[in-house]
């Protein structure tokens, strides 16, 4: 046993009585390892077990454990433990018993002599621990051999101040180095699967790490050593072999277990492999490089050619249909490695290229079957068959006479693609052992790539619900120009509650409106869907800001308190040259100024959250002028961790006021600024406006009283504006309409006089107000019917037309499209 510190070094302390603040011996131990299934029948037999219970692995695995693990006698009076804790047993012992027959949920551990077939009676240290999971494991006990303990710890010559040998339990946490026994318990479980053995230690360093008392203090770490000679001594006695074969001297004689301490070795460095593949695999859930990195990974050490190819959805991050692909499934050859002379391949079988393969191939075999396909020499037969599926390419040189190997790239037991390996004909064929391995190595690779794959998949839905739930904003209102960004966060999932929009209302204004709902994933994408549209429908009924915001909030607290959300909610009117806008806790606003460049931070009142409820909305008149721009944003661009908000918007402010040649452009340079300080985390939605007004001279506006009569009036005051306006051929239509829509206002209105307005901006917009708050529905009316064709001609005529309330009763508008000059 490697005890690993100097005799003369103090006792450790074990974990019951504090740390180990010394040294801490590490104990090499030949471990039994015997796993037993739900049916108390053995599943794993090792060597060691082989060893210590006289029983071979082909007459263990099967057969009952409490058959293979006989007790009879006890432990001698001399051995009895000095002090408590582990009694003499006739038999395998209540704690083992009760293990095998699954009545114990908590690991157990103790002391018994065995009768072994054609040995002496054995002293033996056991462990056992109950195993839960997906498997067939219900225990794993570990045993050791007591006598041969003592003698390696030269107990007998009083070396070391022993008081008994116990097996227990500690935190693995407890002992420098114990991890140890999670890297090597894997290896002398090579029956199992990587995943098999794996999950089985994890339970165990969770159960509690087996340890040896010599003392009530000092305690060992257990660590399994099952003999496997290291690469010198094995070199050593290769040289003496040579040596002896030069002198003519007899040959040494070789130990008759060597061929199985080989054996571990082969499976050791396989292990190895495949742990270091794990490692260099799965470093993001990028599809492209997760790609390159599973094809990097096997060449050279493993293979000289690695091709991949997948299936077309796949590299889409699409889903696909259930059931086994077939002859018509059409796989994307997505990368290729190799140690042939550069672009040797490149022309034969170039990356990107997608082909269905045919029934009779090793490829067709192995997607559809799910398992590896190993040929060892691929033929001239075989080679030819195989370049027939490449159109006026011949691919004979490059495969015939070289060992191949197909290996499925799978996950959920679902076909992904699959991976061609080839080694060089000068080079050692694939074997049974490397089929294994390439499945495990294709195991895990197929997993990390469909980690990889649904991450794209869910990404793209993610940015496909959040391209749906933002508005597509025309880049020209009435009298102003809008320009958005939309950076998604870089949080996974991102989803996000950030918006934007803006509203066409009644006298050319127009409500610009940008939100945040706090949180991020769908659920905060959801409720910020069921806030923009609440929004746009208030925003259509012409309520003001302040009041907008109040019923935002109101609404908020019935849908639930979970979520928060800010608001900054803006009306911007062209004709009066006025902002009117009210803030529920939003950053605020940058104006930039169009006469001397400046720009600044709009002092408003700040408001509560949406959803806080209980708390007043105040709103603020600001003049503008034309060519102002107006910049609203979400904190997810001026919010850095571990930085004061201020600097963040300091940097807004500075950045808003810089010249560029177009609106985009404004918003690329302020995005540019903002992120080159690193650490955004959160979405961004950006909307800049720029406030052109309208001109006095582009606004008509009378005052028709409630008379039929002035229906006349109305369209001769629109026929003659239009002419002077030079859109004399909008005149016929568009006096159509106004008689309509007068004639109803009229009819309807209650006290106060009819007002018709005229805009000329990118269209003309003319618009009706009256004092009657109902508003009007499109009817299908008959040909002998009196009303309901006015808003039919209208709708017919016009390019949109629409109706709104407002605070004095309703608008009804229609636009035209203004004719090319």
């Amino acid at each position: 046993m490697d005890r690993g510190t100097e005799r003369d070094a103090p006792p450790s302390r074990g974990a019951g009585s504090g740390a180990a603040d010394g040294p801490v011996a590490v104990g090499r131990v030949p471990l039994a390892v015997v796993v037993v299934d739900r049916d108390g029948l053995v599943s794993h037999w090792s060597r060691g077990a082989s060893r210590l219970f006289g029983a071979t692995k082909e007459e263990a695995i099967g057969c009952s454990a409490a058959d293979l693990l006989p007790v009879s006698g006890a432990l001698a009076e001399e051995d009895t433990p000095p002090y408590g804790g582990y009694a003499a047993y006739d038999g395998l012992g209540p704690d083992l018993e009760s293990s095998l027959d699954g009545g114990l949920s908590y690991p157990a551990a103790g002391r018994a002599r065995l009768t072994v077939p054609g040995a002496d009676r054995v002293d033996v240290l056991w462990w056992a621990y109950p195993l839960v999971g997906p498997g067939r494991e219900r225990l794993l006990v570990l045993a050791a051999d007591a006598g041969l303990l003592r003698q390696d710890l030269d107990l007998d010559e009083g070396t070391v101040a022993v008081e008994r040998i116990a097996p227990a339990f500690a935190l693995h946490t407890d002992f420098p180095g114990a991890d140890e026994l999670a890297r090597r318990l894997p290896e002398i479980l090579p029956s199992m699967s990587v995943g098999e053995s794996a999950r089985i230690v994890a339970q165990v360093l969770e159960l509690g790490y087996p340890v040896m008392e010599f003392s009530q203090n000092d305690r060992v770490p257990v660590t399994p050593d099952w003999g496997v000679p290291r690469r010198a001594e094995r070199r050593a006695r290769r040289e003496r072999a040579a040596r002896a074969a030069a002198e003519g001297l007899p040959l040494p004689q070789e130990d008759p277990n060597e061929g199985e301490d080989l054996e571990y070795v082969a499976v050791r460095e396989r292990l190895e492999f495949l742990n270091e593949v794990s490692g260099k695999i799965g470093t993001s859930l990028d599809l492209s490089r997760t790609i390159v990195e599973v094809s990097r990974a096997v060449v050279p050490r493993f293979t000289d050619v690695a091709g991949t190819y997948l299936r077309e959805q796949v590299v889409a991050g699409e889903g696909f249909p259930d059931g086994v692909p077939d002859t018509t499934t059409m796989w994307h050859r997505v990368a290729l490695e190799h140690t042939d002379e550069p672009g040797r391949w490149d022309d034969v079988v170039p990356v990107g290229e997608a082909m269905p393969f045919p029934a009779h191939t090793p490829f067709f075999q192995c997607m559809t079957t799910g398992e590896p396909v190993l040929v060892p020499r691929i033929s001239e037969q075989m080679g030819h068959a195989i370049a027939s599926q490449f159109e006026k390419r011949d691919i004979r040189p490059l495969i015939t006479g070289r060992s191949m190997l197909v290996v499925p790239l799978k996950a959920r037991n679902v076909v992904l693609g699959f991976m061609i390996l080839l080694r060089h004909p000068e080079r050692v064929e694939f074997n049974d052992m490397d089929r294994v391995t390439g499945a495990e190595l294709a195991a895990r690779a197929g997993l990390v790539l469909d980690n990889a794959r649904m991450y794209t998949f869910q990404e793209s839905l993610a940015e496909t619900l959040q391209d749906s739930m933002l508005p597509h904003i025309p880049p020209r209102m009435a009298g102003c120009d809008i320009a958005t960004r939309y950076l998604p966060g870089t949080l996974l999932g991102r989803v996000g509650g950030d918006w934007f929009d803006s509203v066409k209302l009644p006298g050319a204004r127009t409500a610009l409106v940008v939100g945040d709902v706090m949180g991020h994933g769908l659920n905060s994408a959801a409720m910020m869907g069921q806030l923009r549209t609440a929004v746009q429908t208030m925003a259509a009924l012409d309520l003001p800001p302040a009041q907008l915001l109040r019923n935002l909030d109101d609404l908020a607290q019935r849908l639930g308190d979970t979520y928060l959300a800010t608001c900054l909610y803006a009306v911007y009117d062209p004709i009066a040259s006025e902002l009117h806008l009210a803030n529920a806790g939003h950053i605020p606003p940058v104006i930039v100024r169009a006469g001397d460049g400046r720009s600044e931070l709009l002092d408003l009142p700040t408001g509560a959250p949406i959803g806080v409820g209980g708390v007043p909305f105040e709103a603020v008149r600001v003049r503008v002028a034309p060519g102002d721009r107006l910049l609203m944003c979400t904190d997810g661009l001026v919010e850095v961790r571990g930085e004061d908000i201020g600097v963040g918007l300091a940097t807004l402010t500075e950045s808003a006021a810089h010249p560029a040649a177009s609106m985009d452009d404004a918003c690329d340079a302020i995005i540019r600024a903002l992120n080159t300080r690193g650490g955004r985390k959160d979405d961004v939605a950006l909307l800049m406006a720029r406030l052109n007004g309208i001109e006095p001279d582009n606004v008509a506006e009378w005052r028709i009283s409630l008379d039929p009569v002035e229906v006349g009036r109305a369209r001769a005051v629109v026929r003659e504006q239009l002419h002077d306006w030079g859109l004399g051929r909008l005149a016929d239509g568009a006096e159509l309409m106004v008689s309509e829509l007068v004639t109803n206002a009229v009819r309807h209105s209650h006290r106060r006089p009819v007002e018709l307005r005229l805009v000329r901006g990118d269209s003309l917009l003319c618009e009706v107000d009256d004092d009657d708050h109902d508003l009007p529905n499109l009817l299908s009316a008959g040909p002998t019917d009196e009303h309901g064709r006015g808003l039919r001609v209208v709708s017919t005529l016009a390019g949109e037309w629409g109706a709104s309330r407002t605070n004095a009763g309703k608008t009804v508008w229609f636009e035209l499209t203004l004719p090319r000059r």
